[in-house]
């Protein structure tokens, strides 16, 4: 199959190295600099280029915040036929595009990034495709995924949003909080110095790809529920409540516990 990677970024460049050995693969990036990598890929800073390619599937791996932008940009150079697929990890706006559009349409979430995994061996991370896709093209994404031993759920578009605003906005907004009230430590404890890592991966991720994440509809609900947790934890300290405090630490393994 011809394929399109819109963006040569870390997940752009990702997907072409996963799909490059398979299909005809080519990368569209704007900025020309970002062209000087990716294994057996053609590479197009035009859309004349885009044109003459003619792919069969186009994979937007843009920015979220450009997503849309990225996809109108190039709907005139590409055949009525032509699959779009997005991997963002927000979905707003997407299911409206896709119907406009009148294209088949595939809309995934390879849940990890290049920043935290560990690419050699995902078989602890997670993908979600979206159940409103194209048949093909969620056969397409199984068989991709399956074959990088992602574990995979399929969820509609709204049940993956609500799902991103609480394992995403969860720790991103732990950590943002964790960072804001953080001071240098001279000798950090291990403990320390694990969320510093944590916290120096995470704002090492694209600005518009935080505050996305953060701008997402459910997130506000689940920040709610952290500041309720964070209060009652609170008072048990406020109180020196120890039998309290115990049983909040025991809750709090028997969830980690349920955990995959």
């Amino acid at each position: 199959m011809r394929i399109l990677i819109l963006g040569a970024g870390k997940m752009g460049l990702f997907m072409s190295d996963a799909l490059c050995m398979d299909h005809e693969v080519a990368l569209y990036d704007t900025n020309p600099n970002r062209l000087r990598f990716g294994f057996k890929t053609l590479r197009f800073s035009s859309l004349d280029e885009v044109r003459d390619f003619n792919p069969e599937m186009v994979i937007n791996a843009v920015t979220v915040k450009f997503t849309l932008e990225a996809f109108r940009t190039i709907l005139d150079y590409v055949s009525p036929t032509c699959m779009l697929s997005d991997i963002a990890s927000v979905k707003t706006g997407l299911p409206e595009f896709y119907r406009e559009a009148g294209h088949p349409f595939v809309s995934t979430h390879p849940m990890f990034g290049p920043t935290f995994a560990n690419l050699s061996d995902l078989s602890r991370n997670f993908a979600i495709i979206i159940g409103e896709s194209d048949a093909f093209g969620k056969a397409f994404f199984y068989n991709l995924y399956r074959g990088l031993q992602l574990n995979i759920y399929e969820y509609t578009f709204a049940e993956h949003d609500e799902t991103i605003a609480y394992s995403l906005t969860t720790p991103f907004v732990s950590t943002l909080a964790f960072m804001g009230v953080m001071k240098p430590q001279d000798a950090p404890g291990t403990t320390f110095k694990k969320h510093i890592d944590i916290a120096r991966g995470l704002l090492s991720e694209d600005d518009y790809l935080l505050t996305e994440i953060l701008f997402n509809p459910h997130s506000s609900a689940q920040i709610e529920r952290i500041c309720d947790k964070l209060e009652h934890l609170a008072e048990l300290i406020r109180n020196h409540d120890a039998e309290g405090l115990l049983d909040y630490i025991n809750e709090c393994r028997k969830t980690i516990a349920r955990q995959h």
